[in-house]
């Protein structure tokens, strides 16, 4: 099968098109015929070697964190689901005509394909974030990177427990927050004021996508423990929270799913990508221009 891969950390430029072994549905998983996969700002990350601490690539690598596609193979125990199935979830290496979800909900119908593909990482990370804060109805968040695609998926996930949620946005994206069920603000000096003046009561949780600001988002709550992030990883040593990954991944989606046929969640597409374009992908998700989901399209 044709996938994406890189054998060296680099610029965008070192992922390629490749011939690659099928992968295979273990115990628990299911295997899809990808049509659509998401481009995830850890999928950059990973790329650059700003996690690998020096270290060299062991083998070669296939990106991709989530995708949408349709069922071909199901693993030992696996039940609920059937080959032929339209399906959304979580896995690896999703960059490839075929893909291994460990996670995975029905694709709600009325959603195309790399909609559905765009809901994955985004909509399981805003829901486990949103648990660590436990707010309750009535109460506020503040979203700090709210037009990019997991905070666009945290302010509709927010809005629809009722909580009041404040959005932090270049202004170009004020009117976005605003149809999402947010009251936008700008980043940047003077945060913690603008926030007040918007909340003059207090914020009750802080959820940062942006890895921005940290000291501005504690100063915004009574506790540094009610910021909860997912991008600033020094956090923790000033007293927030980082979040990386746990919980029940597939409970997660099938709320999220329950949310995106209901109408309460709503994706949007940034920009749509062949497969082979993933390089040009990268580097708009890099640029964090984005306004929202980017994909790659499969077949």
């Amino acid at each position: 099968m044709q996938a994406v891969q890189f054998e060296n950390y680099g610029g965008p430029e070192v992922l390629h098109l490749a011939e690659v072994d099928e992968p295979q549905a273990g115990p628990g998983r299911v295997r899809i015929r990808v049509k659509a996969a998401t481009v995830n700002p850890y999928d950059y990350k990973q790329r650059s070697g700003m996690m690998a601490r020096g270290a060299t690539p062991a083998a070669p690598i296939v990106p991709g964190l989530d995708a949408a596609g349709v069922v071909d193979q199901v693993g030992e125990g696996v039940t609920g689901v059937d080959v032929g199935d339209e399906v959304f979830g979580l896995g690896s290496a999703t960059y490839a005509e075929y893909a291994v979800l460990r996670a995975w909900a029905p694709k709600p119908a009325g959603l195309g394909w790399g909609e559905a593909a765009g809901l994955g990482v985004a909509g399981e990370t805003s829901l486990r974030a949103l648990g660590l804060l436990g707010l309750r109805p009535g109460q506020t968040l503040l979203v700090h990177g709210a037009a990019g695609g997991v905070g666009q998926a945290a302010v509709q996930v927010a809005v629809a427990e009722g909580l009041r949620v404040i959005g932090t946005a270049s202004e170009a994206n004020h009117d976005l927050l605003r149809s999402l069920g947010a009251e936008p603000t700008t980043y940047g000096e003077g945060l913690v004021e603008r926030v007040a003046t918007l909340a003059p009561d207090g914020v009750d949780g802080v959820f940062d996508t942006a890895g921005s600001q940290t000291g501005d988002l504690i100063a915004i709550v009574d506790d540094p423990a009610q910021v909860v992030t997912i991008a600033a990883y020094g956090a923790a040593e000033l007293g927030a929270r980082f979040t990386g990954g746990g919980g029940d991944a597939s409970a997660a989606l099938a709320k999220i799913a329950e949310l995106a046929a209901s109408g309460a969640l709503r994706v949007t597409l940034a920009r749509s990508f062949d497969l082979g374009e993933a390089a040009a992908a990268h580097a708009l998700s890099e640029s964090r221009k984005a306004d929202g989901k980017l994909v790659l399209t499969v077949g």
